[in-house]
């Protein structure tokens, strides 16, 4: 916990070659070396900037896992299902 806050890492694993509009990893071949900056998605034909595809896809992951983690509060004096 930081200044009780809960820090959690957001896996970047292909965050580079998956589209960040159709979700779909479709990098062109040889398209992994990182000499590549820009490339075209095969499935929709969105042209992406590598890193900021890659910003993208990472924030949209971190937005799902928030989504995800918080907990359904019950109203106050709500009497608790058994």
């Amino acid at each position: 916990m930081l200044q009780g806050r809960m820090v959690r890492d957001v896996n970047e694993k292909y965050s580079t070659k998956i589209c960040s509009c159709c979700d779909r990893r479709t990098c062109q071949k040889g398209r992994e070396d990182l000499g590549i900056r820009e490339w075209a998605c095969l499935e929709c034909g969105t042209y992406h900037h590598r890193d900021i595809n890659a910003a993208v896809n990472i924030l949209a992951a971190r937005r799902r896992r928030l989504a995800e983690g918080i907990p359904a509060l019950s109203a106050p004096g709500a009497a608790a299902e058994d």
